[in-house]
């Protein structure tokens, strides 16, 4: 087999590689003679059938598989000669011509086009000096929270002197919609209840019930929307007559252990601490991502290192798409900023530069250090992902137990995390005690990159 390298560009490797006839000739009747020593044909005692019999009946079933296991392995010497790993799959383009097999006595050629991944030296992460901002929940936050929560609990009480419906009520009706004047499936129901201000019910259909009082009846006229899941309604004038029954509202008490106890705490005390530990985690979570922005800027421009352009363009391609889609669907303005697509397009080339910069040196911390995503791992994120389907959990659970492949995509971000967490106990990272007003105007722009 003669390898010979005819390009060297940056990552770029283009080989020509030639296998002599005679070699794949070899190949060919030693695999013919290896299925011939077990194979009875009419005629032949087993195994003794002629080769010149075997290459009529198989011979090119078999020089194709022998061409591809060829081609493979030439291909694989060529990259590891020569120490390269590869960022995307090598293109291979024939030059022999195959479409009827290998002319007898002729060398089989292809050419070899590799883009390689580049080499990465980390820098020593002791010498990051990052900071990460904590904040104290307020105590008329804490507090504020506990009144919602004693709002949200309150029981259901009728309204008192008869007043009319007001947002917040929850009012108990029947209703029956027409189109036309005719009435459609669907469309009608008894002793339903409706929290007004929720936006629970067709647009338009609460805000026109607002004032009305128990034992009054009243045409609501509405418009479903174009976009409505049901194909026959959408866009469609209706008409609902509505008799509301019962008028009810939520009178929260003051919070105190009692209502605590109904929710499952053992006091108010505990309530409030759950409150604030729930706040801290929150806050934690957001000067993680501010202090995971500052390590991403300083690793970027503590490294510098050629990228695969095919990897660059996939992820671009990627990014524009999802902008595309935006443009479409969104507010096209808002999304420009005031921007052309060919500025948009520098811009976001850029974001595309700067994940495979920072994916492929995770990467590489990673595979330096041993960093790896275990079965717990995968586990641990699957039972999160479970939790953020309340009352479907059955159903997602047994999604992953039919698609175990499913797993995969927690594999990246995990990897992600744990690499970052690596570097971050190296790197000298200090702690600035700041308001909840300072952590979150810090953390403007970083939750939509990350």
């Amino acid at each position: 087999m003669q390898i010979t390298e005819t390009l060297a560009d940056g990552l770029k490797h283009d080989f020509r590689v030639v296998v002599p006839a005679e070699d794949l000739r070899s190949k060919i009747d030693d695999k013919l003679a290896e299925y011939g020593a077990n194979m009875r044909l009419p005629g032949f005692r087993p195994g003794k059938a002629p080769l010149k019999i075997l290459r009529q009946r198989f011979g090119r079933a078999v020089e194709g598989e022998i061409l591809q296991d060829t081609i493979n392995r030439g291909t694989q010497q060529a990259i590891e000669e020569r120490g390269l790993k590869p960022a995307v799959m090598p293109q291979i383009d024939m030059v022999s011509d195959l479409a009827n097999g290998l002319p007898a006595g002729t060398d089989l050629e292809y050419t070899v086009s590799v883009e390689a991944l580049p080499d990465i030296e980390p820098i020593d992460f002791a010498s990051l000096e990052l900071e990460r901002l904590e904040a104290e929940p307020a105590d008329e936050v804490v507090e504020e929270e506990i009144g919602l929560i004693a709002q949200r609990t309150a029981e259901l009480t009728p309204v008192e002197d008869g007043r009319a419906a007001a947002e917040g009520d929850t009012l108990t009706i029947d209703f029956e919609g027409k189109i036309d004047g005719e009435a459609f499936a669907g469309g009608a129901a008894e002793d339903y209840e409706i929290e007004l201000g929720t936006g629970e019910f067709i647009p338009g259909f609460e805000d026109q019930l607002v004032g009305a009082c128990a034992g009054e009846s009243r045409d609501v006229e509405v418009e479903f929307p174009e976009e409505y899941n049901a194909a026959h309604l959408a866009g469609k004038a209706a008409v609902f007559s509505v008799e509301v029954k019962e008028i009810r509202e939520r009178k929260a008490a003051d919070p105190d252990d009692e209502m605590a106890k109904r929710i499952g705490f053992d006091d108010l005390a505990a309530l409030r601490q759950s409150v604030i530990d729930r706040i801290k985690g929150h806050y934690g979570g957001v000067a993680r991502m501010i202090v995971k922005r500052q390590l991403f800027d300083r690793l970027e421009k503590e490294h510098d290192f050629p990228l695969p352009e095919s990897m660059v363009e996939t992820e671009f391609e990627s990014i524009w798409g999802e902008i595309e889609r935006r443009l479409e669907e969104s507010d096209a303005e808002e999304v420009r900023e005031g921007k052309t697509d060919d500025e948009l397009k520098d811009e976001y080339r850029k974001v595309a530069e700067r994940r495979i910069r920072l994916g492929l040196l995770l990467a590489e911390v990673g595979r330096q250090n041993n960093i790896e995503v275990n079965q717990e791992d995968l586990q641990r994120a699957m039972a999160s992902q479970i939790q953020q389907f309340p009352g479907q959990e059955e159903v997602v659970l047994d999604f992953y137990r039919k698609n175990p492949s499913a797993l995969s995509q927690f594999e990246g971000p995990i990897l992600e995390n744990k690499v970052v967490e690596f570097i971050l106990e190296l790197a000298q990272v200090t702690t600035r005690e700041v308001s909840a007003e300072e952590l979150i105007a810090a953390s403007e722009g970083v939750s939509e990159e990350e």
